[in-house]
């Protein structure tokens, strides 16, 4: 049961003055008809045993946007339901509005219209429907929380989803679809053509020239048909923060766009979230679903404080494929004592296959490193002087950059191409990648 607002201003009209005035039996009696008429209304109130509650939303939806749901609530009795709805999903969901107002006559059904603007990634949930039906005076409520569980898969936002129309003009480029052809990239035969001055003289097809009695040259294309693996790390190097955002976001910022680059060029692609287990694989993506099945798996990845276990890459890697591929590690090379598995394992990765790593820097530290005028708080050590303060942060974040630079030489030289940059630029930077081993083709 449950008292509305009215009913507390009606009471209080009748015990103030019989308080304050000693007003007698008069008011007595007007608490007792307000106390009766709440009862009455209470007995008036529809039965929410036979009120029954469904839904009609997407599954998914992507973070920072909007998806619209309906809430129908059906109501089986015979008196008239007057109701505050409110469905109970959780804050992060960002459902809009909280608490709906709806009258539902006896035997039938309303819709109320929510929109939901998820903030978090992840899976959201509802535990349940709560309904407060008031009677005809609005003074008392039945309350019950009917049995109604959802869930929404809140995607990652795919920020970099911009860099994407430039990178697939230059795919364009690279198959000679636009007027712009780079000849001799590639390693799959395209066409035969008339050799013009500053081709390569080792394209030249001597039968067809002995044929035409004239310079006929091959022109190539990238193969298609490759495969792309992307293994994001969701360990430690993921935890770690870059900003207001953890580094695992520029990992699934990076894994998205490869992964739609990819296969927009005809490649097979496949994913695997790794910390100290496989927390999720997608496996031969295609063009009309990478985006979805990528964003559906990479939604419920969530940074741990596990290390990753990058010895069993290269097993996962030979599980997916035994040809050539493209593999992309996303993650952050930057110590030697944090990076130290990754690196044992990339000559045997790099050996077999083309192998992009990526570096994360944070433009916070890179600051620190140009001298005085960062946050005082950060790096504050008790005794110190303000000048002593910038020395040693200073120190510590030149430190901290040279280490990281002598990871990805280290990286470097076990033939790894290391893409480093700030969160926002990298994505960008291994889809560059991507591209310029398709047109070497070293996939």
């Amino acid at each position: 049961m449950a008292i509305s607002g009215r009913f507390v201003a009606l009471l209080a009209v009748a015990i103030v003055p019989t308080v304050l005035f000693g007003s007698g039996w008069g008011g007595l009696a007007w608490v007792l008809v307000v106390v009766l008429a709440a009862g009455l209304d209470l007995l008036l109130a529809a039965d929410l045993r036979a009120v029954r509650v469904d839904r009609r939303m997407p599954r998914l939806a992507r973070r920072d946007t909007t998806a619209d749901g309906t809430l129908v609530l059906a109501n089986d009795g015979a008196r008239t339901l007057r109701a505050l709805v409110r469905d109970m999903w959780e804050p992060s969901a960002g459902q809009a509005p909280r608490r709906i107002t709806m009258t539902v006559p006896g035997g039938e059904r309303r819709t109320a219209r929510m929109r939901f603007a998820p903030f978090r990634r992840g899976r959201r949930r509802s535990s349940g429907v709560a309904v407060r039906a008031f009677g005809p005076l609005g003074l008392a409520a039945r309350q019950r929380v009917l049995t109604a569980p959802a869930e929404l898969v809140v995607t990652p936002p795919f920020r970099s989803r911009r860099h994407l129309p430039s990178r697939l003009a230059r795919l364009r480029e690279l198959d000679g679809e636009t007027t712009l052809q780079l000849r001799g990239h590639g390693t799959e035969f395209d066409s035969l053509r008339d050799y013009v001055r500053g081709d390569d003289v080792r394209s030249i097809d001597w039968r067809a020239t002995a044929r035409r009695q004239d310079l006929v040259v091959r022109t190539w294309r990238p193969e298609r048909d490759r495969r792309v693996i992307v293994v994001v790390d969701a360990g430690r190097a993921g935890a770690g923060r870059v900003g207001d955002e953890p580094r695992l976001d520029t990992f699934i910022e990076a894994a998205l766009l490869v992964g739609a680059l990819a296969a927009a060029a005809g490649d097979r692609v496949d994913l695997a979230v790794v910390d100290d287990g496989v927390r999720g694989r997608v496996h031969g993506a295609t063009r009309a679903d990478v985006v979805q099945r990528f964003g559906e798996t990479l939604a419920l990845a969530e940074p741990g404080l596990a290390a990753t276990d990058w010895a069993a890459v290269p097993a996962l890697v030979a599980s997916v494929t035994t040809q050539r591929s493209l593999v992309v590690l996303a993650t952050s090379l930057d110590s030697v004592g944090a990076s130290g598995d990754l690196l044992t394992v990339l000559p045997a990765l790099a050996r077999r296959h083309a192998v992009v790593v990526t570096a994360v820097d944070d433009p916070a530290v890179a600051m620190m490193a140009r001298g005085p005028g960062g946050d005082e708080r950060d790096g504050r050590a008790p005794g110190l002087p303000s000048a002593g303060r910038d020395v040693y942060r200073r120190a510590a974040a030149e430190r901290s950059l040279l280490d990281a630079e002598g990871v990805a030489d280290v990286a470097r030289r076990a033939g790894v191409e290391v893409v480093r940059g700030t969160p926002e630029q990298v994505p960008p930077l291994v889809a560059d990648a991507y591209l310029r081993a398709k047109a070497a083709g070293r996939l």
